[in-house]
């Protein structure tokens, strides 16, 4: 067929081409052609597509375009917010998974600072405080996690504010976990997994006696309302450890009230108390520390061989030295009252100043120690220098007074031997912290171990700076100490069940010396000392003659009572 094709087409191109069909050739279907393959469509006779079908096609084709168009119009432009809302919520999201805070104890065992879970919606436990007077200074206040406008933290994490909870944030806050949550555009969730747990914060004992602490913070607070006290501040210490067992500020703020910040009326009143209660005065309150600095001095003049311990000095009340710019008006020094003849021992219990003025800055035949000696052992015991690194470290070092220092704070004056006189007996520009004198009267009973102190239970007894002092020396002092006690301007502590040494001090205050600060210092008990302390009563009436020996009498006595093996 096909020649035959090809014949006729070279012989007229232009003949009608359409060909006859032989009938074998219209019959031909599955059943006539020999092997014939249906998969590869042979046999089928094709037909083309008729108009009408792609005309219906096309018509289903617009009408489904159109209403997809629709349908995205009211999609992204009638209900386009509500959607992008919904959608904004079919995210995964990280949730914050806050630890448990760790637990505050004092050294028995009672919680000062805890947990409770909260009754709103806050994502994390709310913090507790022992709510007993004296606390709040020692453990301090936190702030919580802040949350934005839209609900975003900004501030992932608790925030210690002062004392305890701030210096040992870090132990205390533990470490925040996360949490992966799905939810769909309907807002339900569809899945979570925690990827991060989180890690509780570590508890912390303390080595403050909460009932001590409340004791020697109510005596303080009520003598100063009684008086006039404008506060106070006291400190007890153990000897061996240097663990502090009460550490007292008055006036002070409250914790839970810092805390929880919704008493925005209490808060305020706080900020406006004149008498400042966020100032902690254990640790940062600086006072003129008077006459308790006698037994140093002592120390100092023994170690120089400035004068023989059973060497007497006479006073009849006061001394005077030649004015060559007028010499009919001396320069007179005073004793507080007339003591007659007094070695090292009398002169520390009767608080002579004028046996003091001469050790110190020498008088007619008797050498002085002279101001460079006696600011060398005064840093010796921790006067005018930082504390070492840790709990009580401030910004106040306090001050012994010098020729530097008084070049630097009077236009360059010249020093003059009564400025060694009024600095012998605690006058003049020192300033010192109740840390640190109870420290340095710790080193006193403890024969010159001069402690780092620690409020966390378990002090360790050998952190601690050894004085190169004699033995001997600082027995000496103690005997004059314990005199004092005995028969002397502390007698007011001479308790019959405890034996004890201390030295008290008045430093008066004001343009007309019309206030006073009332120190008592010491250590207990006698024969083998276990504990320091230190009292300061600030700024009240100067004709006032009760202070800081009437605070640790009482306590005292509340410890034979209630807590008596403080005392053996």
């Amino acid at each position: 067929m096909f020649n035959r094709f090809k014949r006729n087409f070279k012989e007229d191109p232009y003949k009608n081409r359409v060909r006859d069909i032989d009938p074998d050739e219209i019959f031909l279907d599955s059943q006539n052609l020999p092997q014939f393959d249906v998969n590869q469509f042979e046999g089928r006779l094709e037909k083309p597509i008729s108009a009408r079908t792609f005309i219906s096609f096309g018509v289903f084709c617009f009408l489904i375009f159109c209403l997809f168009l629709c349908r995205s119009f009211f999609l992204q432009v009638v209900d386009g917010q509500s959607y992008l809302e919904k959608s904004n919520s079919n995210v995964l999201k990280d949730t914050l998974l806050f630890p448990e805070r760790g637990v505050i104890y004092d050294r028995n065992g009672t919680m000062l600072a805890w947990n409770v879970a909260a009754s709103s919606t806050a994502e994390f436990s709310l913090r507790k405080y022992d709510d007993a007077p004296g606390l709040s200074s020692v453990i301090g206040y936190l702030k919580y996690p802040q949350k934005d406008s839209s609900g975003f933290y900004y501030n992932e994490d608790f925030a210690g504010e002062d004392g305890v909870e701030k210096f040992y944030n870090t132990e205390l806050a533990g470490t925040n976990g996360l949490r992966i949550v799905e939810i769909d555009a309907n807002g339900k969730l569809q899945s979570e997994s925690t990827v991060r747990p989180p890690v509780d914060g570590q508890n912390i004992t303390l080595s403050i006696d909460a009932n001590l602490q409340t004791e020697l913070y109510g005596r303080i607070a009520s003598l100063a309302a009684s008086i006039g006290f404008t506060g106070g501040a006291g400190v007890i210490m153990d000897v061996k450890t240097g663990e502090i067992v009460a550490l007292v500020s008055y006036p002070e703020y409250d914790s839970q009230v810092m805390t929880d910040r919704t008493d925005t009326k209490a808060i305020n009143q706080l900020l406006a108390d004149k008498n400042n209660p966020f100032l902690n005065r254990a640790i940062d309150g600086l006072y003129t520390p008077g006459s308790i600095v006698k037994p140093f001095m002592a120390l100092a003049a023994l170690s120089e061989n400035i004068i023989d311990p059973s060497t007497k000095i006479l006073s009849t009340g006061s001394i005077s030295l030649p004015n060559p710019y007028d010499p009919e008006h001396p320069s007179i020094f005073r004793d507080w009252r007339p003591q007659g003849w007094v070695d090292m021992r009398q002169a520390i219990a009767v608080s002579s100043d004028v046996y003091f003025y001469e050790i110190g800055g020498g008088y007619q035949d008797q050498k002085g120690l002279g101001i460079n000696l006696i600011d060398k052992y005064m840093g010796m015991f921790g006067f005018g220098k930082d504390l070492p690194d840790g709990f009580f470290k401030s910004g106040n070092s306090g001050t012994v007074p010098s020729p530097e220092w008084k070049a630097e704070n009077f236009n360059n004056e010249n020093w003059l031997i009564g400025d060694t006189y009024h600095t012998a007996i605690g006058q003049y520009g020192w300033q010192v912290t109740p840390i640190q004198m109870v420290r340095a009267v710790a080193s006193i009973a403890n024969n010159g171990k001069l402690l780092n102190p620690s409020i966390l239970a378990g002090g360790d007894p050998n952190d601690f700076t050894e004085l190169p002092i004699n033995p001997d020396y600082f027995q000496i002092v103690r005997e004059g100490m314990k005199m004092d006690v005995e028969g002397g301007v502390a007698s007011g502590l001479n308790v019959p069940y405890m034996t004890l040494g201390a030295k008290t001090g008045t430093a008066q205050l004001g343009t007309q010396n019309q206030f006073l600060n009332s120190w008592v210092t010491g250590f207990f008990p006698y024969d083998d000392p276990k504990y320091a302390f230190a009292v300061v009563m600030e700024q009240g009436p100067a004709t006032n003659s009760i202070g800081g020996v009437y605070v640790m009498r009482q306590v005292f006595d509340w410890m034979e009572a209630n807590e008596p093996d403080y005392l053996k």
